[in-house]
This record gives C-alpha cells, structure tokens and sequence, in this order.
C-alpha cells in the first residue's frame, strides 16, 4: 500500500517481512543468460539489473524524482563506509533508516565497505578481528569488524546487505589470495552468526549476500563458491574483479564463478563495468550489477548512447542540434541536444552533470531491459554481439 508523502514521492505505509525471493523466469536457449524476479519487501526488481551507485545516499547529482521518473530504477545502492562516517548512525537511526532519510521507498542495497577500508592501503591495518582504519575525513580511528559491519548495515536498514570480506589487490600471489580468501570465509561465518543474533530495525526483512573470493586463480574461486555456496543465502556475489586484471581474465572468472554458484539465487557481479562488459557477463549468468561508471564518466564528459561513446567535450557536436539519444526512455535524453550538452559542459555548469548522469544511467537500466527483452526472445547471443559491436564505437 502506497501514499503521496509531503515532497509528492510515494512512500510505502505497509510493509510485510519475508525474505527475498528469487525467481528464473527464462533461460535463454543460445547462452547462460535468463530472466528473473527478485522481490523484497520494498518491491520486486526484474533481473538483470543494474544498481546505480548512490555511496552516501545519494546518487551524484541526480535526485531521487529522477531515479524513478527518468532513469526508472528499480534499486539502488549505498556504502556502509561512508554512511557510517556521514552523516553517522545517530542520524540513520534517529530518521528510521536510509529509505526515510532520502524518501527512497524502493530496494537499497549495502557494499559492507570492505573495499573502501582496503583501498585505503596506508591508513590502515587488517587482523582476525577486523581492520582498524583512519577516516579520510578526519583521520580518527576506527575498527570493522565482522559483526560492527552486521550492525551497522541493521541501522542504515538496507533490504540486502553484503558481508563483510577482503578484496586482495590485483597481482598478487597465490598464497596471498588464499590467506585472504579464507579470512572472508572466516569473517563470513561471524557475519552470518551476529546476523542471526540481531534483529532488523524497521519492520522490514535484511538479506546478507556473502562474496565469492579468491583472486584470480581457479582452485581458489572454485573452493569460495562451494563455500558461500554452504551458506543457503538469499542470493551471492562475486567479488574481487574489475580491480586492474585484463578484460579476458574478469571474463573467464565470472563465468567460471556462474558455473558454480546455485542456479537458484541470484548472482551478483560487484563494481562492473562498461555497457559491454554487462552484456558479456549477462551471457555467463549474473542477474546484478553497479558501478559508478555511468555517473562518474557523464560528469567527465562520456555519453554512452545507443549509437556508441561520445566525448560531448568534442568540437564536432558544437552544432549538432539532435537530441542526446532519443533510442531510450529517458525524456530528459530526448529533451536537451548535443550541443546544449556540449555548452553547459564547456561552460562548467551544473546542469550539465546532472543532464549527463541522468542519461547514462537511463542507458543503462534501458540497456539490461533490452537484454532481458532479447532472452525472453530466446535470442540474446546474437542480440549481445551485435550491441557489442555498436555499443564500442567511438563517435
């Protein structure tokens, strides 16, 4: 059940704990791809999926109108790193969660953020018990562990929450990725029996997805997916990819962690990529993806359109006057031309990164749409390779 709240957004008034269920609706007859339905107690989200990247509650420039009106998404994700850091736990709780603070009443998804703790490789120092790490803020100190990631992820309230784990950079050594890996496997367990001691907060139901690790090395990924595969979560993810190793690489490993992770959850692929590496992983069988990609390059003048990659920057689109895209259902894509795009970029106005972000991320969740349209057909393959092909282009 619905209402309009006091800014015009709906807001859920009802809502009725069960745990996410997941179900293949197609299987697509030239490849691993298929077509589902996730649902949540926030809604249902029809797979494949891709997840704009909202780190501190917010996707850049972009407000949360335009997530459901232009860009049509079905859920979005948050980072418990930064939401931990600002605005802090006292405000989450004090709001009733992150859906009340951005008067967001679709899915959230939560990164544990083990990967912005590791990426802070000079700031901070990794042990049994978790990582003590120094704010980028403000240099304080502080410590996650597995079971402070579970409650702070209860507080911001998202529908699913990640577990906490290692992401080992890329190179690194085998004995390196297997310690690594079986630390994630050991904080793994906390994760899932301080979740089972702890209650969500909000009358609605949590979800934790553990991360398959293991580097780039096949013994190690296949021995992460049988064991999260143990697990019995609502759904799981594969972690540690898209982190600097070749193009091929993330192809044979995501592939290979599809091929052994249960056909009856879904398959999230963290941190990834370019419209054609969606695609191609689509074609292995992941039914999730994100990344800050759409976001970040639109306020850096990359378009990706439906006719291949523009550099708005470019002199070549001082006065072409033809809208951005009118291949994809994005009003604001149809409404404003290249080069009115061109000129609020050169010109460093606002409006114009929200004009660029708003469109790529339309692209995006247009562009799993048509792929879940093209597996429904039973013609996806043929479908994915050509699209690669344009989606390449510069132009």
């Amino acid at each position: 059940m619905e209402t309009i709240d006091r800014f015009g957004l709906y807001c859920s008034v009802e809502i009725y704990m069960a745990t996410l269920a997941f179900q293949v609706n197609q299987k697509d007859a030239t490849s691993k791809a298929r077509a589902g339905t996730i649902t949540t107690d926030h809604g249902t989200i029809q797979t494949p999926v891709f997840m704009p990247v909202g780190t501190a509650g917010s996707i850049k420039a972009i407000t949360q109108q335009q997530l459901k009106n232009d860009i049509h998404a079905s859920i979005i994700l948050g980072n418990t790193y930064h939401l931990y850091l600002r605005p802090g736990l006292d405000v989450l709780e004090s709001a009733g969660g992150l859906h009340q603070l951005m008067n967001w009443n679709r899915p959230i998804l939560t990164d544990s953020g083990g990967y912005q703790v590791f990426s802070l490789a000079s700031n901070r120092k990794i042990k049994e018990e978790g990582v003590v790490f120094q704010s980028h803020i403000d240099g304080s100190k502080h410590l996650f562990s597995p079971e402070s990631v579970i409650d702070i992820q209860r507080i911001i309230g998202a529908d699913i929450i990640m577990a906490f784990d290692e992401c080992p950079p890329y190179p690194g050594d085998h004995r390196y990725a297997k310690k690594s890996m079986e630390l994630t496997h050991r904080w793994l367990d906390r994760c899932f029996n301080h979740l089972k001691k702890t209650k969500p907060g909000y009358g609605y139901t949590q979800n934790l997805f553990p991360i398959v690790q293991g580097g780039t090395y096949p013994d190690l990924r296949k021995e992460s997916c049988a064991f999260v595969s143990s697990q019995n979560a609502t759904g799981n993810a594969i972690g540690g990819l898209s982190v600097g190793e070749p193009e091929p690489m993330m192809y044979e490993f995501t592939e290979l962690c599809c091929d052994h992770l249960p056909e009856n959850k879904p398959r999230y692929l963290m941190g990834v990529g370019t419209p054609w590496n969606i695609l191609e992983c689509i074609s292995f069988g992941v039914d999730m993806f994100d990344c800050v990609m759409p976001t970040r390059n639109g306020r850096n003048a990359m378009l990706f359109t439906t006719k291949g990659v523009i550099n708005i920057d470019n002199k070549k689109w001082e006065k072409d006057f033809s809208p951005i895209d009118d291949g994809i259902d994005c009003e604001i894509s149809h409404y404003y031309s290249k080069a009115y795009l061109r000129h609020l970029m050169k010109s460093k106005e606002i409006t114009g990164l929200t004009i660029a972000s708003v469109h790529n991320l339309a692209f995006y969740v247009w562009l799993v749409g048509e792929a879940r349209n093209a597996i429904q057909a039973n013609n996806f393959l043929n479908w994915k390779n050509r699209m690669v092909e344009v989606l390449k282009q510069r132009l």
